[in-house]
């Protein structure tokens, strides 16, 4: 065997159908476009929500509410998790970084602790946000809360 006589198996290789080539190749005149209509010009996209004609979806279904530009969106943290992880990794704090350090939050999330659970260790916590029972529950357990 030589590189000169190497070819693909037979049937493995399906020549492509030549569209609009001529009456004779029996795939001529409308190409297989149908009829005038938009779908048979050349550079039609149909939109995105395009219901034939009939009303759309998006425009049937009335408006509802609206998003307050000026929202917090805080990524809630609860004291029984702070507990769980303080215990497993032998810890007393939690700075900002902890909580991207242990999955419990990612790089541009603002933190709020809650209060779920119990806590029996003495942890200072840093947060964007307390709740107020989950600063007395840290307080009470002799830590320190503290919003950046």
């Amino acid at each position: 065997m030589k590189l000169h006589n190497l070819k693909p198996a037979s049937g493995s290789i399906k020549s492509k159908k030549r569209i609009a080539r001529g009456q004779g190749s029996g795939k001529g005149g409308t190409s297989t476009r149908g009829h005038k209509g938009a779908k048979s010009r050349s550079g039609y996209s149909r939109k995105e929500g395009f219901e034939g004609g009939q009303m759309p979806l998006q425009r049937r279904v009335p408006k509802f509410g609206f998003k307050n530009p000026n929202r917090v969106a805080y990524k809630p943290i609860n004291v029984q998790s702070l507990q769980l992880i303080a215990e497993k990794n032998n810890i007393t704090s939690f700075a900002i970084g902890d909580y991207l350090k242990y999955g419990m939050a990612s790089k541009h999330d603002k933190i709020k602790i809650l209060n779920k659970g119990e806590l029996t260790l003495k942890l200072e916590v840093e947060a964007h946000a307390f709740s107020a029972s989950a600063k007395s529950t840290i307080e009470a357990a002799g830590g320190t809360a503290t919003t950046l």
